[in-house]
């Protein structure tokens, strides 16, 4: 017989995905029947310009939201364990605010020059290439802070400031740079999740693979880490490789989420608690599972609200993720004794 955990795991929360995702590739400007949803995507025909703007709009926009939310959750879950505090959220290394800077180096240093961004080709791939960038210097960074310091609490101090710096340093740039920039980068930082490619959503699962492959190395550390690095250690825990992989990981799962997406707040700080207490358990080999689907749900929904059904127009999914994930971030201060005794 199948626990109810497990039978929440393998039969509700993926036949609740599968309902979310029908659900947001039904919505859009353009009003299709849902039944003529489902033959597009059994592959029968339909009107030639509803499949297009299914296959290559509504489909890559909703695995969009699938892989966002898994990645942001994971990564969340990882840092909340790391540094056993339960509002450590994936960006707290300043992994997101590196890919900020790069974008920012990119968009605004082309306005020194009268370019404007918008006006070249190829621009998104050089914002997600600048966004690659950045990530990957403050990881580099990080991930020598690691090596030296003996401690996890003074690895999130430093990532803390890091992001510090690089926030001070695009707000000086954004001062010296003329309106038009400062729009565009505006938009960029309230994320989307519709401005993808197939092959850029490729490049991006491929990426959120490999910071997923790594995770599943770090079961038993993270399990061992929830009772305290000295108890991790005494049971044969390597701290430093571990350490250096749950870095790793987040930063390919926070960055490239944030290079091909923009910062999408929220979802990695409040969703590993909906798991907590969803399943009542601390233990990572239940909570990754129930992490990934929930955190697919959750940015489903947050997509679905943010379409605006019956209207064309779109809200920004920061916007959305906020006001979701804001409320789950009260409730955690609320019951920050309760949960601070799960983490320890």
């Amino acid at each position: 017989m199948i626990s109810k955990p497990k039978w929440i795991i393998r039969f509700l929360l993926p036949s609740l995905t599968l309902l979310f995702l029908l659900v947001n590739i039904s919505l859009g400007s353009v009003q299709i029947p849902f039944s003529d949803i489902v033959s597009i995507l059994l592959g029968e025909e339909v009107k030639t310009s509803w499949v297009h703007i299914v296959w290559q709009f509504r489909v890559p926009k909703a695995i969009t939201a699938l892989i966002v939310g898994v990645g942001l959750s994971v990564s969340g879950l990882q840092m909340q364990t790391l540094f056993r505090n339960p509002l450590a959220g994936p960006f707290v290394l300043g992994i997101s605010s590196g890919a900020s800077l790069g974008v920012a180096l990119v968009i605004f240093s082309f306005s020194l020059f009268g370019v404007v961004l918008s006006q070249l080709g190829g621009s998104s791939w050089l914002m997600i290439l600048a966004a690659i960038s950045g990530a990957s210097m403050v990881l580099i960074v990080v991930l020598l802070a690691a090596q030296r310091v003996k401690d996890s609490m003074s690895l999130l101090i430093i990532g803390l400031m890091f992001g510090s710096i690089t926030a001070a340093v695009v707000s000086v740039m954004q001062f010296f740079s003329n309106d038009e920039q400062i729009q565009l980068f505006l938009i960029w930082t309230f994320g989307s999740l519709g401005g993808l490619s197939w092959t850029e959503l490729y490049m991006l699962f491929a990426i959120i693979s490999i910071g997923l492959f790594l995770n599943t190395f770090l079961l038993k550390p993270l399990n061992a880490l929830l009772l305290g690095e000295q108890y991790a250690q005494s049971m044969g825990i390597n701290l430093k490789l571990t350490r250096w992989l749950i870095i790793v990981s987040t930063s390919l799962l926070a960055g490239s989420i944030t290079a091909f997406c923009g910062p999408i707040a929220f979802i990695g700080l409040a969703v590993p608690h909906l798991g907590r207490l969803l399943f009542n358990t601390s233990n990572h080999t239940k909570l990754l599972p129930a992490v990934i689907w929930i955190g697919a749900i959750v940015m489903l929904i947050c997509d679905i609200v943010a379409q605006l059904p019956g209207s064309e127009q779109v809200l920004p999914i920061n916007a959305m993720t906020s006001l979701i994930g804001a409320p789950v971030v009260i409730w955690i201060i609320v019951r920050k004794r309760k949960i601070n005794n799960q983490l320890s």
